[in-house]
């Protein structure tokens, strides 16, 4: 099998993370000074580095295998791309902002308005969905000064944190999407090229989403626990030398954890250990 090509953002909000998974995976690129084309160690692979806003075109002309990219970044491109994967980092929200004194305190209000948007497709067609008609000011950064320097009413652009809002002087008043790091592929791109690499994904996304827990348990409470604790398919359950007592092996999604710790603890659970998996076949 050749090299599978993935095109990966250069720089920014994604590109940590991005390397990081890989690394996870077992995959170490071989990054050196200003290259934009690595080769990687741990796997037949090799990365494109790129402007974010081009790595849906590289794949989708057949440059790139798959690739990392934000979902808004997608959208905005309008490229039919299938997404392999939500990654769960480089979240964000696409929203409209005005300055703080505006008296706009509703997406209704914003008839007519100069939007100035590093995301003029999909602002316009959330306005258009919307039944308003405004005047789209695409800008390519520093989308935030906009309104101050009187170019614009208003500001569509990515948020993470809202510090960059609240320093320029700006408000959210409605937020249009919700976004975050995203697996990619082309319909044309050979499955064969794909499906060892996602097997490495699936494995680090599955043990970054759950928790490993070990417990001792009184024996009579084991019906208790299984309606708590029903793991991958059902708890690990040996007995103890103390008679009467069990130890209990389970995974537990991260989402659920600290209620689970809860549930645990009232039926009578103790010497709870809390362990970070490392990666999980599913």
């Amino acid at each position: 099998m050749s090299s599978l090509r993935v095109a990966l953002q250069k720089k920014g909000r994604l590109h940590e993370d991005s390397i990081r998974l890989l690394s996870e995976a077992g995959i170490r690129l071989l990054l050196h000074g200003d290259r934009l084309r690595v080769p990687a160690q741990g796997f037949p692979l090799e990365a494109y580095l790129l402007r974010d806003d081009d790595i849906p075109a590289y794949i989708a002309n057949g440059t790139a295998d798959v690739g990392i990219v934000g979902e808004n970044t997608l959208l905005e491109s309008g490229l039919a791309l299938n997404v392999l994967r939500r990654l769960g980092f480089g979240r964000c929200r696409l929203s409209l902002a005005v300055p703080r004194e505006s008296g706009i305190q509703r997406l209704a209000d914003c008839e007519g308005l100069r939007v100035a948007t590093s995301h003029p497709h999909l602002t316009e067609r959330y306005f258009s969905e919307a039944g308003l008609s405004a005047t789209i000011l695409p800008l390519e950064g520093s989308v935030e000064i906009a309104p101050s320097l009187g170019l614009a009413d208003a500001v569509v652009d990515i948020v993470a944190t809202g510090t960059t809002l609240l320093m320029n002087g700006l408000r959210e008043v409605h937020v249009f999407l919700e976004s975050e790091a995203v697996l990619v592929t082309s319909p044309r791109t050979p499955n064969d090229r794909v499906e060892a690499f996602l097997f490495r994904i699936d494995a680090v996304l599955a043990a970054r989403t759950r928790k490993y827990i070990l417990l001792n348990l009184p024996e009579r409470q084991l019906p208790e626990l299984l309606k708590i604790l029903p793991g991958l398919k059902s708890p690990t359950v040996m007995p103890l030398a103390e008679k009467g007592w069990i130890s209990v092996h389970t995974v537990v999604e991260e989402s659920r954890f600290w209620e689970t710790l809860h549930q645990l603890k009232a039926i009578g659970a103790q010497g709870i250990l809390v362990m970070d998996i490392g990666k999980l076949i599913l």
